[in-house]
Formats: C-alpha cells, structure tokens, sequence
C-alpha cells in the first residue's frame, strides 16, 4: 500500500497527489513514468512523474478524471492508500545541450513536460514553454514552469488567457519573431502532438513527442501499447513513451485508442452513477 501525503485539485477535475513512495523517487528521471492500481481488483494505468524528492521519499503525479480508474483515483484525499505502484518505468527522456529547447505541452501534458523542462535548463539550454489549454481554468503548472524556464507562453481555444488560439499558433509567433527552436518537445493530447509534428516537420525542426498509448502491464509483456514508428513497431512502454514525432503514424495510433471507447465510456458512467448514489445515501444519513 502507498500512502497519499497529499491530495488537491489545481483545475477542475485534475489533481495533484504526493506520493509516499521512497524507492521510486530515488530512481527516477525525467520521462519516466508509473503505473498504478487504486484496489486490488482495478485495473492498472499509466501516470507520468511530474516531481519527486529521493531525499523526503516522494513521487508528485498529476491526474484529469477522463475515465473510470482516474476518476476513481481523484475521490481519493490526503491519508489515504493506493493499492500499489510500479517504477519507475519507460526509458528517461534524452536531455542534451541543444540550444533553445522548446517545451510544448496541453492540458494534463505540462505536468509531462515539466520535468524536462527542468533537465532541459540543467544541461544548458534556453527552455521556453509553450502551455495551452481549452481556457484559463485548465491551466494547470504555469508558476512552476516559470520557475524553471526562461519564458512561458500561453494559449487557450477560448482566448480567456494568453493567445487565443493553439500551441501551434504560438509556435508560429517565435519562428516569425527569429526564435528558431533547435529542439521541440510536444506532450499532450494525441491530435495536438501530430499537430506540433505537422509544422516542425516543415519546417525541419526536430521533434520529440511521448505517446499515451493503451497499457496494461507496463513492462512490454503485453502488447497493448504497439505503435509504428518510423516503419516499425515498437512497445511504447519499454521503447519510449517518447519518439521522433516525424517518424510516429498518429492515424493509426490514434485509432487503437480508440479500441475500447465504448467499454470506457460504460464503466466511466457506471462509475459516476455509484458515486452520485454513495453521496445521496450519506446526505440521508446526516439528515436524519
């Protein structure tokens, strides 16, 4: 069992969580990630590392409640336990002296990217982040990513803060002000990633990008997470979760997401269902 230090929600419907987990926070670099069970009979998914102190024994995940497991996992408060964690896994990130790093992220994905952000900048790197979002309330990680970084720029789709527009658009506002990027790397949703790969590949800048595909194990045992890269198949779990975005066939990954949509959406709603009658039942209790 692991122990939940600490449990808040910065947006709506994403958490922070610090986790007790001292072997894990010793280990693990930039990239990496976990995978978690909240119960012994829940299913396991994937969480990429935002943080972690070896010396204080803990790992930060940042989680959105999109489906059953993670929506199960927000209901969760400081004190509480995790069923079990494995890592850290996935090959860490390849950081080097680059020149201007541009760290390209949205929704959940800043939480991704900040660790390389900040092994970006340790290396030598002018880093600027590029952070967007559907609006203002989504933005999760800005002050932290401008802690560490030399510059943050902002988009939404709503215009609420920042550009109004994509990360594409911004992107296209430092080319056009003669910061040419000498190294991207684009984490978020799978559209967006193939958006950033699009331009940069255009326009010859390289491009790395880490995939969310489907896991089960973690560990390259299972196959769920096979994507093609460059031509070839790879397990996203043991061979990335970061690639070329050049070379990665979205179409087809983007399909195997979604595989089993309509068994996530069912056991999603079936989810909320029980929690709206858990709360209903303890608002009748505290009423009598």
């Amino acid at each position: 069992m692991y122990k939940i230090i600490k449990a808040e929600f910065i947006a709506p419907n994403v958490k922070s969580f610090i986790l007790e987990a001292p072997h894990i926070a010793k280990k693990r670099q930039a990239g990496q990630f976990i995978m978690l069970r909240v119960h012994d009979k829940g299913e396991r998914i994937p969480i990429t590392i935002a943080d972690s102190n070896a010396e204080e024994g803990w790992i930060n995940i940042i989680v959105q409640g999109l489906g059953k497991t993670s929506a199960h996992l927000n209901t969760l408060e400081t004190g509480d336990h995790l069923q079990d964690l494995v890592g850290p896994l996935g090959r860490p990130t390849h950081i080097e002296n680059w020149g201007t790093l541009v760290c390209m992220s949205g929704g959940v994905g800043t939480a991704e990217a900040l660790p390389i952000a900040v092994a970006g900048k340790a290396a030598g790197n002018r880093v600027i982040s590029i952070i967007g979002a559907r609006n203002k309330d989504l933005i999760i990680a800005e002050e932290r990513m401008a802690d560490v970084v030399d510059e943050v720029r902002i988009s939404t789709d709503d215009g609420s803060a920042g550009r109004h527009g994509l990360v594409t658009d911004v992107l296209q506002d430092l080319i056009d002000e003669g910061i040419k990027p000498d190294m991207i790397v684009a984490i978020g949703p799978l559209p967006m990633m193939a958006a950033v790969s699009n331009q940069t590949k255009e326009i010859g800048i390289p491009t790395m990008v880490s995939l969310n595909a489907i896991m089960v194990d973690g560990t390259g045992m299972c196959g769920a997470c096979r994507a093609t890269v460059g031509g070839k198949t790879v397990f996203v779990c043991v061979d990335g979760p970061e690639f070329d975005g050049h070379q990665v066939d979205f179409k087809e990954l983007g399909n195997r997401q979604k595989m089993y949509k309509q068994q996530e959406e069912e056991s999603h709603k079936c989810f909320l269902e029980k929690q709206v009658k858990k709360v209903k039942a303890e608002q009748m209790k505290e009423e009598v």
